[in-house]
């Protein structure tokens, strides 16, 4: 799980109260799952141990995520701004959460500040699949996605067959615009197909980063 990263500390831009903020965010989706401060300590424990460790203002002690709940947070990537004073650290989050009131996301919608933070997810693919699953549970009339799925496996199959053939056509012809079109047609119908065979996108995200190590 660890990784170790290099790093010169002197290159980031701790405040006046030798912090600096870092925005947490699934290394894989790119949900923004939380905010927190880290001093040079924290920061340098983080480099070594390669999960994520804050320090709290109000304790005044540093804290590694998941202490207590198990939550913990791998880092696979990380980043600093332009001006070397905020970080942006991707991580693979154990258990899926991590706010402290038990959700995936600190992060909640303005107009329901109350409500659970039910994503939206951070790339437009994901909260595609999200929507998608949404037609599969709650079949809503008009809809073409749920048409798709009271058809049962033959017309979803049948569709991404299609939609299939018709990419390879587009490219034959060397069209690019057509080539995007059909492409996102493909990729929708593959969503459906998903959703359908219970594999989550997620599932298909974690295997391309296999692949690529």
């Amino acid at each position: 799980m660890p990784q170790q990263f290099r790093l010169s500390l002197d290159v980031i831009k701790f405040n006046e109260q030798g912090l600096v903020p870092a925005i947490i965010q699934d290394y894989l989706d790119g949900v923004v799952l939380m905010f927190a401060w880290m001093n040079r300590e924290s920061l340098q424990k983080t480099l070594e141990t390669g999960r994520t460790w804050f320090y709290s203002r109000s304790r005044q002690a540093l804290w590694p995520k998941g202490e207590t709940s198990g939550h913990v947070q791998w880092v696979r990537w990380w980043r600093y701004d332009c001006d070397h004073d905020a970080l942006l650290i991707g991580v693979e989050q154990v258990g899926d959460i991590a706010c402290h009131k038990g959700e995936r996301s600190c992060f909640h919608l303005i107009d329901e500040p109350h409500a659970p933070a039910h994503l939206p997810p951070g790339d437009m693919v994901a909260q595609l699949y999200e929507v998608i699953c949404q037609r599969r549970d709650q079949p809503q009339e008009g809809s073409y996605t749920s048409h798709l799925f009271t058809g049962g496996d033959n017309r979803i199959l049948k569709k991404l067959g299609e939609e299939t053939a018709e990419l390879i056509m587009a490219c034959k012809d060397r069209e690019p615009e057509a080539i995007a079109s059909e492409c996102a047609d493909v990729l929708y119908h593959t969503l459906v197909a998903l959703a359908a065979y219970q594999v989550p996108w997620r599932a298909v995200l974690q295997e391309l980063q296999r692949r690529r190590r």
